[in-house]
């Protein structure tokens, strides 16, 4: 499929924030942070936005828990805070373990939260179990940028952002991440924030790209292209309500501290074929 025919169903679904990332879809809502703009907004299929301040901190990875709890990355804090519904408290410090400013992070079925710290060749990946108790789990990575763990729950895929490549680890059952391999090298461009499907397929937001890609679930090919119109490609997320909608965040520029006062930062989606892992409104019975 060329990318102009996955191009024809993109539609604007929100825009006017400084620069969005970490966008997650949970109950009925996209959830994404405006790292400038020290806010988490939330999103509608309508269109209808809310906004939760989280001033003195610039958010990017966001999370749930099973229990509905949001979880914040604090970038430059070196922290992850945690969001109940009604206030935002200190979930985290991460300071002392971790040798850069903090940016991704993907939570799986168990409630234990990965984050990593984005140093450019000495980056890790820092795991905050349920009684949040934190664990240094991967190093020496280059950038380590979007996260996604795959439907069975066995395999964490991450974006190493300066070096062009995703990295998979296998998840053992203590959390721990054992077994380093390349999932896809070369890229295009740096990689962002990642998004999976339900077949095991990872889309990547390719920033300096401008392109959104989706890599085969072995990551031997990329099987479509998204182009970005011109504008940097920061991060996806699949959700809806079929679970078949690409939200699409990108922005004008790859440096934030370019972007800074600016409100060019939006979000758009499109409809693929293959839906996101999980239950959705609607079933399909073939």
């Amino acid at each position: 499929m060329t990318a102009g025919t996955e191009q024809t169903g993109t539609t604007e679904l929100a825009h006017g924030f400084c620069f969005g990332e970490g966008p997650r879809w949970f109950e009925g809502m996209l959830w994404f942070s405006d790292m400038l703009g020290e806010a988490v907004h939330t999103v509608t299929l309508a269109g209808s936005m809310t906004t939760l301040p989280v001033p003195g901190h610039s958010p990017s990875g966001l999370g749930f828990r099973p229990d509905g709890t949001l979880l914040i990355v604090s970038t430059e804090r070196r922290q992850v805070l945690r969001y109940d519904g009604d206030t935002v408290e200190l979930l985290a410090d991460l300071s002392d373990l971790v040798p850069a400013a903090l940016g991704d992070m993907v939570v799986d079925e168990h409630g234990r939260a990965y984050v990593g710290s984005q140093a450019r060749t000495d980056g890790v990946i820092v795991r905050i179990d349920p009684d949040d108790q934190v664990t240094v789990v991967a190093e020496h990575l280059d950038f380590p940028n979007g996260m996604v763990i795959t439907p069975d729950g066995t395999t964490l895929i991450v974006a190493e952002s300066t070096a062009r490549r995703l990295s998979a680890f296998t998840i053992s059952p203590d959390g721990g991440l054992t077994d380093r391999r390349v999932f896809a090298d070369g890229l295009d461009g740096p990689p962002d924030g990642l998004a999976m499907d339900v077949e095991g397929g990872v889309w990547a937001a390719l920033t300096l790209a401008q392109e959104f890609q989706r890599f085969a679930p072995d990551g031997s090919s990329v099987t479509h292209r998204v182009d970005a119109d011109g504008r940097t490609a920061i991060a996806c997320a699949l959700g809806g309500a079929e679970g078949r909608t690409l939200f699409l965040v990108t922005t004008t520029d790859a440096y934030p501290e370019r972007l800074i006062g600016t409100k060019l930062s939006r979000v758009d989606a499109l409809m693929v074929e293959t839906p996101a892992p999980g239950d959705h409104d609607t079933h399909h019975h073939h």
